[in-house]
């Protein structure tokens, strides 16, 4: 079943249930989707790895705000980001770890030849390109680090 059509069908399942947490978490997959589908140049289905990055933003999104308002003592607005957070990593593939992301990045770091940290725009490059959507950024950045100055 296509990502679209399943949301829509969660939606639905929502709405009954009475569900608000999952209701806007839905909708604003729904809107992400439909706004990247009516794109200049985009047919109507949408490639799963920019759905796949689409929910990763959504997902980064509702963290941040989530981490804001608890900072600004709004537990009660933090805990709303929290539970369409965690709905929105219900369609998200499953990570990559730590040490699967590490052996991938090491395979990179020698297939480009890098040697030292001047080399890290072409390792991160080719890194982000092959692990888009299964690992997130900043742990990429990190092991680069690592690998290029250990």
């Amino acid at each position: 079943m296509a990502l679209v059509d399943q949301i829509n069908e969660d939606i639905k399942t929502a709405m009954r249930a009475k569900d608000r947490h999952t209701l806007e978490a839905l909708r604003a997959i729904k809107a992400a989707l439909l706004l990247e589908g009516t794109k200049a140049g985009a047919d109507d289905e949408i490639p799963d790895d920019v759905a796949n990055k689409m929910l990763q933003k959504l997902h980064k999104q509702r963290v941040e705000a989530a981490g804001i308002f608890r900072q600004q003592g709004r537990d009660d607005l933090a805990s709303d980001e929290e539970a369409q957070a965690a709905v929105i990593e219900n369609y998200l593939p499953e990570a990559m770890s730590e040490d699967e992301v590490r052996k991938v990045v090491a395979g990179i770091v020698s297939s480009v030849g890098a040697t030292s940290m001047a080399d890290m725009g072409k390792v991160m490059g080719a890194a982000t390109k092959e692990l888009a959507g299964k690992a997130d950024g900043k742990l990429i950045s990190q092991i680069v680090r690592e690998l290029l100055q250990g």
